[in-house]
């Protein structure tokens, strides 16, 4: 086998590998995850949820936000969406909560965004919700969020699975990080979101390795050419 055979052989072999990798970075961007501009500890903000609709035939029909009960919200206020109703869900506390001087006894405790007909999130689109929350607990770097996602076929995506520091779920939990108010507007200015919100990272990483895959193509053909003229 001569030098231009197995130049193309190596090629290959790499192309496919960043093949596989992009795949996987295309996955992992797909979850369902949550971020803010303006989340602060003992302050009111804005959640974000993105959501995904990965099914390749049914439309997402409804998504239900869960929020904690531990250290629940006192204030929430869900924005519309065009096509989407929402509705709150109260409950009472086990055991009340003190927050910010208050003695909080119930809570919102889910909010749920269902498609009115025609109005469903079609497959391998995406979009955003919208909370307005407060006030965000103290002493706390993060909150886990689950996410319920129901589709047109009666599949349930349930994105609840807490990471355990190894290898992530197959559907984690969208979780908020929390910070110093300095440490938040650093995070906003940087990427209009927290800190571990929308797969941005998994983004660029699929750009930095596409280009990766071009230049590679054009290397494998330089070679092809190269060896032709040779032959001849």
């Amino acid at each position: 086998m001569n030098i231009f055979a197995r130049m193309r052989r190596v090629l290959a072999v790499v192309a496919v590998t960043i093949g596989l990798m992009l795949l996987g970075a295309a996955a992992a961007s797909a979850h369902v995850t949550v971020s803010s501009p303006d989340a602060e500890p003992g302050g009111y903000g804005k959640l974000v949820f993105r959501v995904p609709s990965e099914s390749d035939t049914a439309t997402t029909e409804s998504v239900t936000v869960q929020l904690p009960t531990d250290t629940p919200f006192r204030s929430v206020s869900a924005k519309p969406l065009a096509g989407w109703t929402v509705q709150t869900t109260t409950e009472k506390l086990e055991e009340p909560v003190e927050s910010d001087g208050f003695t909080i006894t119930e809570a919102v405790t889910e909010v749920t965004w269902t498609a009115k007909e025609g109005h469903g999130l079609q497959p391998h689109q995406f979009t955003e919700f919208e909370l307005s929350v407060g006030t965000f607990p103290e002493g706390v770097e993060s909150l886990t969020l689950p996410v319920i996602q129901t589709y047109s076929d009666g599949e349930i995506a349930a994105w609840d699975q807490v990471s355990t520091g190894e290898e992530e779920p197959d559907s984690p939990a969208p979780v908020l990080q929390l910070g110093a108010a300095s440490e938040i507007a650093e995070v906003s200015s940087a990427s209009g979101a927290s800190a571990a919100s929308d797969g941005s990272g998994a983004d660029a990483l699929a750009r930095m390795l596409g280009a990766g895959g071009l230049a590679l193509g054009a290397v494998a053909l330089l070679w092809t050419l190269l060896a032709r003229r040779r032959s001849s």
